[in-house]
């Protein structure tokens, strides 16, 4: 027999009427202090370990942690080295992700591929913890559903929805990258330079103040409107909200993440800066926080096109 609820909260946080796996899902999202520290744990077990296994292995071969980026020579000597992992791999097909790498026979898929999973591993470390209210408020939907005898589909499939978007995202990001990579000579580790950057930060700060970014803010800032109004009770149609999720946060972060490009795409300093920034732009409210990154980053790509063609 279920336990009560208390009628001044009917949601009450217990999620009584999901299965013992939906209901850990949930309960891990029941404060916002849990869905942070739960998906950092899964994020630094997974993501944020192979990044800074990436980073290590690069700082390793270069014999120098500079071509990481701004900051990195602070942490360099604390980054772990594993060689002939995975991740020490990923890393060294990446930093053949220059034009000449990119035109020898064979090798350009292999590197495209590093790439991508470069940038599938950014993705669910910077932006998955910022889903993480989002989860929690479909967990909560799905509870009071399956209270009233309605069939209700797992939490992690919704999850799995947005993921997918994140992966076609990365399969992007790695596309312009390879782009940037042929016409600079760039690796795929170091940051591009010059007007290059400028445009890049320029765009990205610009993005900031446009009409799209404030429409798909406010998706991501309230989802129990789009989750509730559009409610569904098939896997496939969870599946789907999940990526219609997915892409209201794409269309949030998509300019963020590109400012990897310009400070080092294996910067994890910067990577742990821009997810603190996108937890609190997403979890706020108004739009002083996007209004004032914009504007420092738009500035910093300006200075940075200025100082090349002068």
């Amino acid at each position: 027999m279920f336990s009560p609820r208390n009628d001044s909260d009917p949601l009450d946080g217990r999620f009584d009427h999901l299965d013992r796996s939906g209901r850990s899902v949930a309960a891990i999202m029941r404060r916002p202090i849990w869905p942070v520290l739960a998906m950092v744990i899964v994020t630094v077990v997974l993501a944020w370990w192979f990044l800074l296994s990436m980073a290590g292995a690069i700082a390793e071969i270069k014999g120098t942690a500079r071509p990481l980026g701004p900051g990195m020579t602070l942490i360099a000597r604390y980054l772990p080295v594993e060689p002939g992992s995975f991740a020490a791999t990923i890393a060294d097909l990446c930093l053949s992700a220059d034009s000449g790498a990119l035109l020898v026979n064979g090798g350009s898929l292999g590197v495209f591929v590093a790439l991508t999973v470069m940038w599938l591993a950014m993705a669910a470390a910077m932006m998955l913890p910022t889903a993480a209210p989002m989860i929690r408020t479909y967990a909560e939907i799905a509870d009071t559903a399956a209270a009233r005898g309605e069939p209700v589909v797992h939490p992690l499939i919704l999850t799995a929805g947005y993921l997918t978007v994140w992966v076609i995202a990365a399969v992007g990001f790695a596309t312009v990258q390879t782009l940037i990579s042929v016409l600079t000579g760039t690796d795929g580790a170091s940051p591009v330079r010059g007007v290059v950057a400028g445009l890049v930060l320029l765009g990205a700060g610009a993005y900031q103040f446009t009409p799209l970014k404030d429409a798909c803010l406010s998706k991501c800032r309230n989802p129990f409107t789009t989750l509730f109004a559009r409610w569904q009770t098939r896997t496939v149609g969870v599946f789907k909200l999940g990526m219609e999720q997915g892409l209201w946060c794409l269309g949030c972060c998509w300019a963020l993440m590109l400012i990897m490009l310009a400070v080092g795409s294996m910067n994890v300093i910067w990577m742990a800066a821009l997810t603190v920034f996108t937890f609190v732009e997403k979890t706020g409210s108004g739009r002083v926080t996007s209004r004032i990154g914009g504007a420092i980053v738009a500035l910093w790509g300006a200075a940075l096109i200025w100082g090349a063609v002068i």
